[in-house]
């Protein structure tokens, strides 16, 4: 890798700087400036800078980017010394095991007295540790059992052909079979030194399969053959030299050195086998190895189910193994039946207390007169020795994983493993030397009797020099390139276990080399910067050029090679689909400064792959489209003619722009007008911003497309997805891909997200192709007590039921607001087609139009796609404010909610069968929740009456008469009354309740004082208070949430039961509900509705009573005298005519006053026409729309020449034209797709105006026409969907009461009868002391003890809440864990690092690339002017008047400016002043332009 250098198309010419200090019309640039008028006046250069961002998603990120920081640090340490730790005792305790295998060993045992004695171990001793080895290696084989029959069981399989399936097996066996042989026969011969060294020569089979499986196109392929010939010839010097040598058969008889001779280099061949998969390839040119290399790749999704019977056969066949090797071993006088009963027999003996033999070692009087001793063996040593392997080698895989899957592969994974069998042996000799000075050394620790099989004499002398133990470096270094791959991974971070390890789980006798050798060799596709088109059209655009000019159709053929697909297919592509109607200014911004944070982010990775040479695994392309529902408002130019502007939205949004940009490049900006362009479906602003991404925002017309938010989802689904990938003709193959690697992120026009949040979602999408869609975690802004409430709910929303459906099944519902989806999921079967559905039914409306998010999500459950939600990507979203807004809200999310689950669970057989991450438990949850939600009203109406009866003394019957009477008042009010009084009721009786839950609150405080904290009130409070504390620790940065849980307690009447009655009493209100505001309408539309009214009121009068007593008259006549007798008739005298009210005279005037203001802008359009010579001229151009296949952010921008002046001298020019030329001016006729009359509305700014081409103008056309065409305002279709809204809302309420009125009289009624119906609560009594003084006697003290007892009411409580939070408590759990890897996988270190001086040019671009771009490209202090720390300063030091001068009138130019102009203008400088030096270059960049708390370049390893 090499710095590009900018030359041809990446380079600056001599005269190219002077551009920087000169106007351009580039629509790439944005024009830097103080204010937003062109303008800039000497006297009015004062300014408003844009504040820091502390809040919001800035704030967030900034404070998680420091803790998380601090966690990778940690866990990079922890996991180190786990991986390391738990390996080397797993290697010592299988050691240890191994040394007691053997019969007859004896050990040194500890006593008081001189001279040495020394245990021998028993038949029974060797049998448990001969049963432990067999568990140890037992164990894996039953997790990987496990993990395969829940594979098969729950995800789709593919059975294997029985070739595949014996070829498998007989690896496996082999595998198997030299495990066995190695440890009951080789081991238990061996020192543990000579052990530990052998575990690293059991690649001997990998090494040779590497060394033939090189491609011929290999890079540096002769050097690697030659260290694979190496690593060959160590591990035979392992194999053959090292047993022939006196070493290994030092102090052995000559029987058992031939046994071991024969024994050593068969088992661990035989244990090379097992790992083979890795290192098979189809690209290499030895037949053999090309044949296993496309066998190893048609495993696939049949590997779980050969795994399924091969851990099975693994067991059996090292079971086998190890009775023939107990028989083999036992004394010869021994029956064969005996001998394998004998240890069945010691197993219960061997793990339990059993006697053992102490003999004298030496001759003396010692020897001679204690003989042989019997002690008692300590109880359950084997056991806990078995248990501690067990638990460190499954610590080590998990971990391993852990630090696979967080991209720290190198530091804690590659090097922990490497130094497993260095640390072991080191441990040994300290071990061994302390042990052999003195016996009694680890006394306490391990039981006397048992220890290492240590060898005599001195380590370095003996077993290094005399055993030739100094080989044992070469074989080392063998297996360290076998396993070269470890160190340099390049797969995604948070990858799935298959594609980190090829076999499921480890090897619990070789742990460090089954991990090593079993993780996979990233292969694949790779992309590289030569594939990547940064400067223009790539293959794809090139193609779609000739095709659209041409207008030919292609077909393409299924059958086409799958060679087509290039590594720029792979490339993530990003769409931000946002849909706006009604949003206020401050959420606009909002959403255009996260807009132009991707921008930003995504042109600094293009920027650092095109002149850096890098390879950004997070690059990806980016587009923004936003669909404004209801863009255009009417204009009535004269009585005849209606025309279109854009409404005060969409100006508001364009007024928004600059402002937004601003604030995010921290410098005043003015983003160049955009592009403007007719559509048949309205129209189209582009802009481009500073990093050359676009924001396209479509303008739709209600009445010439469909309006509301599915619709514009509809929309953009079939032109991104049929449009500009289906309809392109190219390679099938190549479709597939891009498909698979094109998202969707459909967001809110108020939502707030930093471009991390993104890649965090797209992380979760590159690890699961199966992935269908994934959400963020939202988090409401605003402020007053409802958006309080709605920060706790949203909090355990997220942090419980949304963790919980994602462990245990699937998230029902990805929120629109900010969700990413998965181009091949919509575009599957029933998904977008079936998306497209008129609502033809009432349960359509709601399900349908009321929550189209969550039956998005439905449709792709069904077709087999996982849903899933990344608690670490963060958005922010405003939260209804008001009462009103905030019900109906959740009148539109509660109906379809229900709807969409019962949906889900009536076709809950299908989808378990469709979709493997469906299961019963999970349909069976939904359904427990989906009963509570049903049953909710009712069970909080149980609970005030019960808490009425507790805090007030009321009893039952009163209780419930008390609390049924606003129920019923206010279902009768939801039935009858406008929502406007409904809502009025129920902010009354929301107060009124809350007042009662703190009367409640004091109340279950008190009765927990009395009853004591064993109480089931004291428990019940308790837990939930914990529940939420402990779920808020384990999300610190949202701990805050919690206090508005008090808030949340108060309206829980409010919320989950006067809301649930709103909710399905107004079921058939299929209207939004929020961000409505009055529709400004036509005077044809005024007068139409006045008339309708009059006709109303007319007709009213004609069908009443007393309808034949009024005239059919018109009232529009009074007299100076009158008398009425109660309206039935009226007597006037002397009349007159009614004068008109001050109401319609206003309106008139008004009507006055727009005519001349119409007339006045027809004279302006007038004059500008006369004057065309001196009307700012643009140059208009066909443009075509680029496909998916095409980098989204082509900088082959076409180049537009575009004379812009001041609207100020316009205004002295143009030429003023006389009343008679304007009034015989003929009107210029329009044509909506040519010059439709919104294009030349000055709010729209001075944007070139373009078209679409011919092939996307019939693509609208007929889409529209099929699916979007604006629906039929039919009053008696409307007036039969009304009806049959009303009735289905009226037959769910019916149902509703129904069953709430059943269950509630039921609990009721037993709890009336709780003296004989109840449950005695097994902790805590009420214990009641009384003093009896009977005449004449001694005082007598009793004593009373009452049990306290679970009432039905509690019962319901403690059954329904300790259920659902044990489930959810347990997954969030789970998902913490999941979240916190994922979080420490997406940062950087910028410690445990290097001086630049010491590293090469290249790994400091390749490891801060990005970063230098970043700093290089920052739009602020571009010209050197930036003052933003001026704040910090003192006032008497801050220089107010220079920085007012250089932003003022006397700046000399404006200046143009992109990110990749600006990184090229300091590249430049810099490059320009060290050409002498290259290091000098790196060094200036590290110490200027990078933070110089980051001058330092990250060394650690991963």
């Amino acid at each position: 890798m090499a710095l590009l250098p900018l030359n041809k198309k990446t380079s600056l010419s001599d005269n190219e700087e002077d551009e920087y200090n000169s106007s351009s019309d580039d629509e790439n640039s944005v024009i830097k400036d103080t204010e937003n008028n062109p303008i800039q006046r000497g006297w009015d250069v004062f300014r408003t800078q844009p504040p820091d961002q502390d809040f919001g998603s800035a704030a967030n990120t900034r404070f998680m980017r420091k803790v998380m920081k601090v966690m990778r640090f940690l866990s990079y340490v922890v996991t180190f010394i786990v991986v390391l730790g738990c390996a080397g005792i797993a290697k010592s305790t299988l050691l240890f095991m191994a040394s007691q295998v053997k019969k007859g060993r004896q050990h040194y045992w500890c006593n008081n007295i001189d001279g040495s004695l020394a245990a021998v171990l028993p038949t029974a001793e060797n049998a448990a540790w001969t049963w432990c080895i067999f568990f140890v290696f037992a164990a894996p084989e039953v997790f990987a059992l496990g993990r395969s029959f829940r594979m098969v069981l729950f995800k789709n399989w593919k059975t294997p052909e029985f070739g595949e399936f014996l070829l498998f097996l007989t690896f496996e066996t082999l595998h198997t079979v030299g495990v066995a042989v190695f440890v009951f026969m080789v081991l238990p011969e061996i020192d543990v030194f000579k052990g530990a060294m052998l575990t690293n020569a059991a690649c001997l089979f990998p090494a040779m399969l590497c060394m033939l499986a090189r491609s011929q196109k290999e890079k540096n392929r002769g050097w690697k053959y030659i260290l694979d010939m190496l690593a060959v010839l160590g591990q035979v010097v392992a194999l053959a030299l090292w047993p022939i040598a006196k070493g290994l058969y030092h102090n052995n008889s000559i029987a058992e050195s031939y046994s071991i001779m024969w024994t050593l280099p068969i088992s661990l061949i035989l244990i090379s086998f097992g790992w083979w998969e890795n290192y098979v390839d189809k690209d290499s040119p030895v037949g053999v190895i090309n044949w296993l290399g496309r066998f190893k790749d048609g495993i696939g999704r049949k590997r779980y189910f050969i795994q399924l019977f091969a851990t099975v056969w693994k067991i059996i066949i090292f079971f086998c193994l190890t009775l023939l090797i107990w028989v083999f071993y036992a004394n010869s006088d021994i029956p064969m039946l005996d001998a394998v009963s004998a240890l069945f027999d010691n197993f219960l003996p061997g793990f339990g207390v059993h006697d053992l033999n102490i003999i004298a070692t030496q001759e003396g009087s010692i020897g001679s007169n204690i003989g042989e001793t019997v002690i008692q063996s300590e109880n359950q040593v084997p056991m806990n020795v078995l248990l501690i392997q067990i638990f460190t080698a499954l610590a080590c895989y998990i971990f391993g994983k852990f630090a696979c899957r967080v991209n720290m592969q190198g530091f804690s994974f590659a090097l922990p493993l490497n130094l497993a069998v260095p640390s072991v042996i080191t441990f040994m000799v300290i071990f061994c030397g302390i042990r052999e000075k003195d016996t009694c050394a680890f006394k306490g620790v391990l039981p006397s009797y048992l220890f290492f099989n240590c060898p005599e004499g001195d380590f370095v002398e003996d077993v290094i020099f005399s055993q030739f133990g100094f080989l044992w470096f070469v074989w080392f270094l063998s297996q360290v390139w076998v396993t070269i791959h470890i160190w340099s991974p390049k797969c995604e971070r948070l990858a799935s276990t298959e594609k980190l390890f090829l076999n499921p789980y480890y090897s619990g006798i070789f742990i460090d080399q089954s991990l090593g050798m079993n993780r996979r060799r990233d292969d694949g596709i790779i992309v590289r910067v030569n594939d990547l088109d940064l400067d223009g059209e790539n293959e794809i655009g090139k193609f779609v050029h000739d095709y659209e000019d041409s207008g030919s159709t292609v077909t393409d053929s299924s059958n086409s090679s799958a060679q087509n697909v290039t590594g720029i297919d792979t490339i993530s592509r990003i769409y931000a689909c946002a849909t706006l109607w009604h949003e206020t200014i401050d959420e606009m911004k909002e959403y255009l400064k996260s807009v132009f944070r991707m921008d930003e982010d995504q042109s600094v990775r293009r920027i650092a792959q095109k002149y850096l040479s890098i390879v950004d695994p997070d690059y990806y392309e980016y587009e923004t489209h936003i669909f404004f529902d209801d863009a255009f408002a009417a204009v009535d130019l004269d009585p005849k003619t209606k025309e279109h502007i854009v409404n005060s939205y969409v100006k508001d949004f364009i007024n928004t722009v600059d402002d937004a940009a601003t604030h995010v490049h921290g410098v005043h900006m003015r983003i160049r007008a955009p592009k403007k362009v007719p559509t048949p479906y309205g129209g189209r602003l582009i802009y481009t911003l500073p990093g050359k991404t676009k924001i396209i925002i479509h303008l739709k017309d209600k009445d010439k497309i469909r309006h509301k938010k599915r619709w514009s989802q509809c929309m953009y689904m079939y032109y991104l997805l049929g449009y500009k990938l289906m309809d392109q003709p190219i390679d099938v193959n190549r479709k597939e891909i891009i498909a698979e690697n094109t998202y969707l992120l459909a967001l809110d026009g108020d939502v707030d997200f930093q471009p991390e949040a993104v890649r965090l979602l797209v992380d979760l999408m590159k690890k699961n192709q199966k992935l269908g869609a994934a959400c963020g975690r939202i988090h409401p802004t605003g402020s007053g007590p409802m958006v309080w409430y709605q920060k706790f709910e949203y909090a355990i929303g997220h942090w419980l039921q949304k963790a919980t459906e994602h462990v245990i099944g699937c998230v029902l519902c990805s929120p629109g607001c900010f969700s990413l989806f998965r181009a091949k999921a919509l575009m599957d079967d029933n998904v977008m087609k079936m998306y497209t559905s008129m609502s033809s039914k009432a349960r359509h409306y709601v399900q349908y139009d009321q929550g189209e998010d969550r039956w998005l999500c439905t449709l792709i459950l069904q077709r087999g796609y996982r849903v899933e939600y990344c608690a670490a990507s963060d958005a922010w979203t405003h939260a209804p404010e008001g009462f009103n807004e905030f019900y109906n809200q959740r009148r539109r999310w509660v109906p379809s909610t229900m709807a969409n689950i019962l949906d889900l669970v009536m076709d809950a057989k299908r989808s378990v069968k469709v979709n493997e991450n469906l299961s019963l438990p999970y349909i069976g949850y939904q359904v427990f929740l989906f009963t509570g939600t049903v049953l909710g009203p009712g069970t909080i109406f149980l609970m005030i009456v019960g808490a009425f009866n507790a805090a007030f003394g009321l009893d039952l019957y009163r209780s419930f008469f008390i609390n049924l009477i606003p129920i019923v008042a206010f279902m009768g009010v939801c039935f009858f009354a406008k929502q406007k009084w409904q809502l009025i009721f129920a902010q009354g009786l929301s107060t009124v309740y809350a007042l009662v839950m703190m009367a409640v609150l004091v109340g279950m405080v008190k009765q927990m004082i009395d009853d004591g904290l064993n109480s089931p009130s004291a428990i019940f409070l308790i837990a939930s208070a914990a529940s939420f504390i402990i779920a808020a620790l384990l999300h610190p940065q949202e701990f805050w949430c919690l206090p508005c849980g008090l808030v949340y307690y108060l309206t829980v009447p409010s919320m989950y039961l006067l809301l649930i009655i709103y909710s399905l009493f107004n079921m058939n209100d299929v209207s939004w509900g929020t961000r409505d505001t009055p529709v400004a309408k036509t005077k044809e539309e005024l007068e139409a509705e006045r008339k309708a009214v009059e006709l109303a009121r007319q007709k009213a009068k004609e069908k009443s009573m007393l309808s034949w007593l009024h005239s059919n008259k018109p009232d529009d006549e009074m007299g100076s005298i009158e008398f009425n007798l109660a309206n039935l008739f009226k007597c006037m005298c002397c009349t007159y005519k009614k004068p008109e009210q001050t109401e319609q005279q206003l309106l008139r005037i008004a009507e006055t006053l727009e005519d001349l203001k119409k007339k006045l802008e027809r004279i302006e359009r007038t004059t500008e026409i006369t004057a065309p010579s001196l009307r700012r001229r643009s140059t208009v151009r066909m443009s075509v729309s680029k496909p998916l296949g095409q980098p989204l952010n082509s900088l082959a921008e076409e180049t537009q020449e575009i004379e812009e002046e001041d609207d100020e001298i316009f205004e002295e020019e143009k030429p003023r034209a006389s009343m008679n030329e304007l009034i015989t001016e003929p009107r210029l006729e329009r044509d909506d797709l040519k010059n439709p009359y919104w294009i030349e509305d000055r709010d729209l700014k001075r944007g070139v105006v373009d078209f679409l081409p011919g092939l996307e103008i019939n693509f609208f056309k007929e889409l529209i026409e099929r699916y979007l065409m604006p629906l039929d305002k039919n009053p008696e279709k409307q007036e039969a969907v009304k009806k049959e809204l009303l009735e289905f809302r009226n037959g769910v309420i019916f149902s509703f009461f129904i069953i709430n009125a059943l269950y509630v009289v039921c609990i009721f009624f037993f709890q009336i009868n709780k003296d004989l119906i109840y449950v005695e609560w097994p902790w805590g009594a009420i214990h009641t002391i009384s003093y009896e003084y009977p005449t004449g006697s001694v005082p007598t003290v009793k004593i009373q003890t009452e049990k306290l007892q679970l009432e039905p009411i509690g019962l319901v409580f403690v059954i329904f809440y300790f259920a659902v939070m044990i489930i959810q408590f347990t997954a969030m759990f789970i998902h913490r864990i999941s979240t916190f890897a994922h979080m420490v996988s997406s940062v950087e270190l910028s410690f445990c690092t290097r001086k630049v001086e010491d590293i090469s040019e290249d790994a400091f671009i390749e490891k801060k690339g990005v970063e230098i771009v970043r700093n290089l490209g920052a739009l602020r202090d571009i010209d050197g002017d930036d003052d933003s720390d001026a704040e910090s300063l003192a006032p008497e030091r801050r220089r107010t008047i220079h920085n007012l001068q250089v932003g003022g009138k006397f700046a000399k130019k404006k200046q143009i400016v992109s990110v990749e102009d600006a990184f090229r203008k300091r590249f430049m400088s810099i490059s320009a002043s060290h050409n002498s030096s290259k290091s000098i270059f790196f060094n200036t960049i590290n110490e200027r332009i990078l933070p110089k708390t980051r001058s330092k370049f990250q060394l650690c390893m991963g």
